[in-house]
């Protein structure tokens, strides 16, 4: 396999030099080479969205991409939302309306949320949620709290970004 030698990605506001083939599936660098374990492989073809993260802000499926494609563009991972004392909005809209249960997916429906908040603006309909979540997979919940989670979390970015 072709090397890219090294790829240089920002990860979580942290530069990397990462000697990987450049055909190496971006989730595979983020878990194996860089032990950032939040961003979930559910599916490996695409399906579950529990891969997503944001690159130069704007939600891609992980186990899409590759590393070479990353090659200078800046990644955020669950990991780089928030700290435990200080949560992202959407994480604490999750936590706090129990949008999760067992959470393997939460990790890819906060980031979907917060795309969704990029593209379509702080007030979001139960319809669009609904919509927009259709490249995300639960099998626990039903979606319910998952939709009204990323409702709150939606409004409570507004006010962060006041």
């Amino acid at each position: 396999m072709p090397l890219q030698s090294p790829i240089h990605l920002t990860i979580n506001g942290m530069a990397h030099a990462v000697d990987a083939p450049a055909t190496t599936l971006l989730v595979d660098v983020l878990r194996d080479t860089l032990a950032l374990t939040g961003t979930h492989i559910g599916c490996d073809t695409s399906q579950c969205g529990a891969c997503n993260v944001l690159v130069d802000g704007v939600a891609v499926k992980s186990c899409t991409m590759l590393a070479g494609q990353a090659d200078g563009r800046a990644i955020t991972t669950i990991e780089g939302l928030g700290q435990a004392d200080a949560l992202h909005p959407m994480q604490a809209a999750f936590r706090a309306v129990h949008g999760l249960q067992c959470g393997f997916c939460t990790p890819g429906m906060v980031i979907a949320g917060i795309e969704m908040v990029r593209k379509h603006g702080h007030d979001l309909s139960h319809e669009l949620i609904a919509h927009e979540l259709e490249g995300n997979l639960c099998r626990c919940t039903g979606y319910i709290n998952i939709i009204k989670a990323i409702a709150a979390g939606a409004k409570a970015m507004e006010t962060a970004d006041a």
